[in-house]
C-alpha cells in the first residue's frame, strides 16, 4: 500500500497548492517549448493548430464578443488537441505576431469549430492571406483548482460550513444516521446492498470501493436513485473523464431520473444528446424568442458593419447607434437564456459533468445535497475540491488500486499529488468504506492473483463466471516465459520495443485461434485484446497484426492498445506483451503494479502474459505471479511454441 501523505490542517491546502504549482509550471513549460519553438506546420502535426482554415459563419455572442465558425480543409486525419473551453487565437500568416485575436473555443465537432473571439467584428486582415487557429496554454482548469483550494482552506476553521472539509482532511469523523429504504434492493448482492445503505445513511462521507467487474456502476445508480426519489436530494454526479460521466448519465436516465448533462455536445455520446444542456435549451419553449432576438441583433450589427471606412460623423453616429441597439438586444438574449438555464437546472433531479465542468457557467452558483465522484481513484485531488465544495455530502466511487491520476510532473507526483482524496479518506475513515466483493467478469483463476495481491483475498468470483473458459479443457491463465529465447528489448525514443516478442505473440495467437475455430462461428467469435505497457510496442504490434494474413479474417475481433486505454473495458481473451527483456533486470514503469492490475483484470475467459521471467522477477510482485502460474500448472516456456 502507498504511503499516505499527511500534513497539519493549516498546511494541508498550502501543500496541495505548492504541488499544483509545480505541476502547472512543468505542464506550461512543456507546452510553451512546443508552441514557441516550432513552425505552424509542426504545431499542426502536434494537433495544437488548425491551418489553413476557412471562416464559414459569424454570429453575435454575449458581451462584446463575436462567435466565429471555422472549418479545416486539409490534414483532416491529424488528431486535434483543441477542445471545448480551450483558450485559442485566430491568426493570419501574413503577420502572425500582430494579426491575431484571442478567444475561447465554444464548440468542436469533426473538422469544424467555433471560437468566441474577444472582439465585436472580424479584423480587416481576415480577408488577407491564410488563416489559422492556435491553441493557447489552458490556465482555466488550474485557476478553477486553485480557487477551490483557497475556498476549502478558508472553511477549515468554520464550525458550521466547514464540516465536510474537516471530515475529508481528517479533523473530524464522519457521521451516519439510520434511514429506512423503501425501495427493493433484490437485484443487488449483499455487498452492493451494504454500499447503497452506507451511501444513504452517511451524513458526510461514503466510499464505494469497486474492484474490477464488481458492479460499481449498477450499485452507484441504485444509490443515487434512492437519494433522489426517496429523500428528494439534489445530486451532482462527476468524474474525471467524459466517458465515465456519459456512462452514469445514461444509466441514471434509464432508471427514470431527469438528468441534465453539462458539457460540450461534441464530446458527449450521440446517444445522450437529449440529456445535454444545449439540446434541452433548444427544445425549451422560450428558445424561439432567444433565437429571434439573436437574429435581430445580428441584423443590426451587419448594418453597422457597412459603415467601416471613410465615413463622417453622421455615419459614425449611425454605426454607434446600430451597435448599441445590438448590445441592448443581446442583453435580453442573455436574460432569456439564463431563465431557460435556471428552469432546466431547477427541474433536473441529477446534474452530471466532469470535475472541472462542475463549475461551468450554467451551474457555477448551484449547490447540492450530495456530490458523487466516480472514477475517484483516478481523480486529481485539487480537481475534486471543485465539486466537493458545492455539497453537504461526498460519495467517492472507484478503485484506488487501479490506475492513478495522470500527472506530468514526476516531482509533484512523488511528493503526493498522485495520491487521491479517495485514497486518503479510505485510510482516515475506514468506517466509511464498503468494498464490493463479488466480481462478475473473470474466471476465478484469472482473478485469484489480483485478489490476493491487491484485495487481501476478499474478492470472489460469482458462480456464473468462476469456471467459464473459451472451450472445455482450456487453461484460463497462462504465463509464457521467453527467458533464453533471445527476445531482447530495444530502446526507441523514450519508449521500448521488443520485435521478437511481438512476432512471437502473433505466432502464439494464430496457433491458439486455430484451436478456437471449431468452437465458434465468425459471428460469435471471442473478442481479443492485445495489450502492452509501452506505446512503441503497441505501434509495432499494430503493424504486425496488419501484416499477419492468417489473422486478417479475425482482425475486427482483435483490439491492440495500451493498458490505460482498456481501463473500464473487458474482453473474452487478453494477451499482454510485457516487452522488457534485458541483462540489467531493468523494468521501468512495469514497477507500477496498479497498472498491471488493470491489464490482468480485463480478461473474462483467458489471460495470457508473455514476458521474460529473468528480467521481471527483480520485482517480488512478478516473482509471485510466476510462482502462482507454476502452482496452478499454467506456466509455459516460449520454447514449446518455437520448436
Amino acid at each position: 500500500m502507498a504511503v499516505i501523505f499527511t500534513f497539519a490542517p493549516m498546511h494541508y491546502f498550502k501543500n496541495l497548492q505548492d504541488l499544483l504549482k509545480t505541476e502547472r509550471t512543468e505542464d506550461r513549460d512543456a507546452y510553451l517549448k512546443l508552441a514557441e519553438s516550432t513552425s505552424v506546420i509542426d504545431r499542426r502535426a502536434a494537433g495544437i493548430a488548425w491551418y489553413p482554415i476557412a471562416i464559414t459563419g459569424t454570429e453575435p455572442s454575449r458581451g462584446d464578443y463575436l462567435n466565429v465558425e471555422v472549418e479545416r480543409k486539409t490534414h483532416l486525419d491529424v488528431i486535434s488537441q483543441i477542445r471545448f473551453g480551450s483558450p485559442a487565437v485566430l491568426f493570419s500568416n501574413h503577420d502572425p505576431k500582430n494579426n491575431r485575436v484571442e478567444g475561447v473555443i465554444s464548440y468542436t465537432g469533426g473538422n469544424r469549430l467555433k471560437i468566441n473571439l474577444f472582439t465585436e467584428e472580424l479584423p480587416d486582415w481576415c480577408s488577407e492571406g491564410k488563416l489559422g487557429i492556435d491553441l493557447l496554454f489552458d490556465n482555466n482548469s488550474y485557476d478553477e483548482m486553485f480557487s477551490a483550494l483557497n475556498q476549502a482552506a478558508k472553511l477549515l476553521d468554520d464550525p458550521k460550513e466547514g464540516r465536510l472539509v474537516q471530515v475529508l482532511t481528517g479533523q473530524k469523523q464522519p457521521s451516519f444516521q439510520p434511514q429506512k429504504i423503501n425501495s427493493s434492493l433484490t437485484g443487488l448482492n449483499e455487498s452492493q446492498q451494504a454500499a447503497v445503505e452506507k451511501v444513504v445513511t452517511a451524513q458526510d462521507l461514503a466510499i464505494i470501493h469497486g474492484p474490477p467487474g464488481t458492479g460499481k456502476t449498477t450499485t452507484l445508480v441504485q444509490a443515487i436513485r434512492i437519494l433522489v426519489t426517496e429523500f428528494s436530494e439534489k445530486v451532482l454526479v462527476v468524474a474525471p473523464s467524459n466517458t465515465a460521466v456519459d456512462l452514469l448519465s445514461e444509466q441514471l436516465s434509464l432508471v427514470g431520473l431527469k438528468v441534465l448533462r453539462i458539457g460540450n455536445p461534441a464530446k458527449i455520446s450521440d446517444r445522450l444528446i437529449d440529456l445535454t444542456l444545449d439540446k434541452q435549451m433548444v427544445d425549451h419553449p422560450y428558445s424561439k424568442e432567444a433565437k429571434r432576438l439573436k437574429k435581430q441583433a445580428a441584423e443590426f450589427k451587419n448594418m453597422g458593419h457597412k459603415y467601416k471606412r471613410n465615413f463622417g460623423k453622421a455615419e459614425r453616429d449611425q454605426r454607434k447607434a446600430l451597435f448599441n441597439e445590438a448590445h441592448k438586444i443581446m442583453k435580453e438574449v442573455g436574460k432569456t437564456e439564463q431563465f431557460i438555464i435556471d428552469d432546466l437546472t431547477a427541474k433536473a433531479q441529477v446534474i452530471t459533468a466532469t470535475l472541472v465542468g462542475s463549475n461551468n457557467y450554467a451551474i457555477k452558483s448551484l449547490s447540492y445535497d450530495t456530490v458523487v465522484i466516480d472514477e475517484a481513484g483516478q481523480a486529481l485531488e485539487p480537481a475534486c475540491w471543485i465539486p466537493v465544495l458545492k455539497a453537504k455530502k461526498t460519495i467517492f466511487a472507484g478503485d484506488h488500486l487501479q490506475l492513478s491520476p495522470t500527472i506530468k510532473s514526476a516531482t509533484a507526483a512523488k511528493n503526493g499529488l498522485s495520491q487521491t482524496l479517495m485514497e486518503k479518506c479510505i485510510a482516515l475513515h475506514p468506517e466509511s468504506v464498503t468494498m464490493l466483493n463479488i466480481q462478475y467478469r473473470m474466471n476465478e483463476a484469472i482473478m485469484a492473483f489480483s485478489a490476493q495481491q491487491f484485495y487481501d483475498s476478499h474478492l470472489n468470483a460469482h458462480p456464473s463466471v468462476a469456471q467459464r473458459t473459451l472451450f472445455d479443457g482450456d487453461m484460463p491463465f497462462t504465463f509464457i516465459d521467453t527467458t533464453g529465447c533471445g527476445f531482447e528489448e530495444k530502446p526507441e525514443g523514450t519508449s521500448v520495443v521488443n520485435p521478437e516478442e511481438a512476432s512471437f505473440l502473433f505466432k502464439y495467437l494464430n496457433h491458439f485461434i486455430e484451436k478456437l475455430v471449431p468452437h465458434y462461428s465468425k459471428a460469435d467469435f471471442p473478442s481479443v485484446a492485445v495489450i502492452s505497457p509501452y506505446s512503441q510496442q503497441i505501434r509495432l504490434l499494430k503493424e504486425q497484426l496488419i501484416n499477419t494474413p492468417e489473422l486478417s479474417v479475425y482482425q475486427q475481433n482483435i483490439a491492440v492498445n495500451t493498458i490505460d486505454s482498456f481501463q473500464g473495458q473487458e474482453r473474452d481473451m487478453v494477451v499482454i506483451s510485457m516487452t522488457r527483456s534485458n541483462t540489467e533486470a531493468s523494468i521501468g514503469f512495469l514497477s507500477d503494479i496498479r497498472r498491471m492490475n488493470v491489464a490482468m483484470t480485463r480478461a473474462k475467459k483467458k489471460l495470457v502474459i508473455i514476458g521474460d521471467s529473468g528480467t521481471l522477477s527483480i520485482l517480488p510482485f512478478y516473482a509471485d505471479l510466476i510462482k502462482y502460474a507454476e502452482k496452478i500448472n499454467s506456466y509455459q516456456s516460449a520454447w514449446e511454441y518455437l520448436s
